[in-house]
């Protein structure tokens, strides 16, 4: 079975995606995710201009063999963009083979280890009543585990907290969800205002909330997305343990992997790392020195499901767990892989899962389904989606960016 052409969809609904439909020579089409949020074209060129060209011909069915000859073919190896058309080819190809095999994919990958994948919504608000708003509607909607974000007295903006009460109540089964991530359609990005200080007094007062009005039963997560120094990361682990975290996420910029040291000796609290990293070298020292507890890097964006697959057997040797990055700007076919991974997957830990818009849900049309505070994919043969693609036609692509974060000085920081 050959691949006769490949195709790249671009569409907006609501935000951009980028989908790469392969079609073989007898008719059987498989979908891929390309999304890389505020850098979308970049991967729609790279497929388009580079990758699509060498598709056309090949065994649809030697998927091994494509991931190989499209990383190390190359030359220039990993990085984001390299990975995230990596990722889309490898999906699709997944997508084709289980459709031939008339399996769910999770079936192709050892089957299912757990009736359902535990996934976390985010709920945030801009100051402790309006939290407790959002708390209360995903509990209402059967989340189990829950991101925790709020605003920080002081500052305007933070990210991780919907830009609008609208968008902070909605869980489940919210569309709101454009404003609630970070990324804008403007002519340039937004720029947002940190104070460190200000951030670690706050949040250990806020997770001291949360418990006295929830109790310890629900899994709290909390994202520190990259703003913190070693010591810092240290400060806000050992402030966080009375409070029984699932776990504390991107802490530090993490590319320094030395730096989790001093992190871990100071604190028990877990550490979630890498939904910017797209390699199993970017893990190598944070797993095999067990550094961290969870992986994030998500299938769309570290090459596919054959590369996370291999970095989730790397963890699985030193008991590191995963929890794939999830928000929307991985689109319903990103999740659907995740899911169908993480099914099947021994050290599966958690997923991270943000309703994406219903304009989002008609395009590509899941067939996963949300009940009991987790996510099964759908029975049907592959992943279990469709692309209409006349309906994404009528979404064009709208320039987006996500934001640069400032210190009260003016220095451009992490966020």
């Amino acid at each position: 079975m050959l691949i006769e052409r490949a195709d790249v969809i671009v569409t907006s609904p609501g935000r951009n995606f980028v989908t790469l439909k392969i079609t073989t020579d007898d008719g059987v089409v498989g979908y891929g995710d390309g999304t890389l949020n505020g850098r979308e074209l970049a991967v729609a060129a790279y497929l388009t201009d580079h990758v699509v060209p060498l598709l056309t011909g090949r065994d649809a069915h030697a998927i091994e063999d494509t991931w190989q000859y499209l990383y190390r073919g190359a030359y220039w190896r990993r990085g984001p963009v390299t990975m995230a058309a990596i990722a889309a080819v490898d999906t699709a190809l997944w997508d084709i083979k289980a459709k031939v095999a008339g399996l769910p994919l999770y079936q192709l990958l050892g089957g299912a280890s757990r009736e359902r994948c535990l996934v976390y919504g985010h709920a945030s608000g801009k100051d402790i009543p309006e939290l407790f708003d959002s708390i209360r509607k995903h509990l209402d909607e059967g989340f189990r585990a829950i991101r925790i974000q709020t605003g920080v007295p002081g500052l305007d903006s933070v990210y991780g907290v919907a830009s609008s009460a609208a968008a902070s109540v909605g869980g489940a089964g919210s569309d709101s969800r454009y404003d609630y991530e970070p990324a804008r359609r403007s002519a340039l990005p937004t720029e947002e205002t940190w104070d460190t200080r200000a951030y670690l007094r706050h949040v250990p007062s806020v997770f001291e909330a949360v418990r006295g009005e929830f109790g310890e039963d629900i899994a709290l997560l909390h994202d520190a997305h990259h703003r913190l120094t070693p010591i810092q990361a240290a400060k806000l682990g050992k402030s966080l343990e009375p409070y029984d975290l699932f776990w504390l996420e991107d802490v530090t910029p993490a590319e320094n992997q030395e730096a989790l040291r001093w992190v871990r000796h100071h604190t028990t609290t877990p550490l979630a790392i890498g939904e910017v990293f797209n390699s199993v070298w970017d893990y190598q020292h944070l797993i095999r020195e067990q550094l961290i507890d969870y992986v994030r890097s998500p299938v769309t964006h570290a090459g596919g499901i054959t590369s996370v697959r291999r970095i989730m057997d790397y963890a699985a040797m030193y008991q590191v767990k995963s929890g794939m990055h999830g928000p929307t700007d991985v689109s319903p076919v990103g999740l659907a892989a995740a899911v169908h991974l993480g099914l099947a997957l021994h050290n599966f830990g958690i997923q991270e899962y943000m309703v994406h818009s219903e304009q989002t849900r008609e395009v590509f049309g899941p067939t996963y389904e949300f009940a009991g505070g987790g996510l099964r994919p759908g029975e049907e043969p592959g992943l279990g989606i469709h692309v209409d693609e006349e309906l994404a036609a009528q979404y064009p692509y709208e320039r987006a960016y996500l934001p640069v974060n400032r210190l009260r000085d003016g220095t451009v920081h992490d966020w």
